[in-house]
């Protein structure tokens, strides 16, 4: 008999060493998909938990962490 292969099933099981944070290349140092996530987050409590922006949150905190992320690093 073969023995069969642990397949992950569910993301939610990871631990956090299992995931490392991605760091978006195109954008500038160390900006992950965890810093925009915080920030987009963050964007939306101070809208006061207003629904249906999750893309534009996403968009501005993504900029906003390039930009301040380029300006400190010049």
């Amino acid at each position: 008999m073969a023995k069969s292969a642990k397949r992950k099933t569910d993301d939610s099981h990871t631990t956090a060493a299992d995931r490392s944070p991605k760091v978006l290349t195109d954008a500038a140092p160390n900006v992950t998909e965890d810093d925009i996530a915080r920030r987009a987050h963050d964007l939306y409590l101070l809208r006061d938990h207003e629904h249906g922006h999750d893309v534009d949150d996403w968009l501005q905190a993504e900029r906003e962490l390039r930009d301040s992320r380029r300006s400190n690093a010049v």
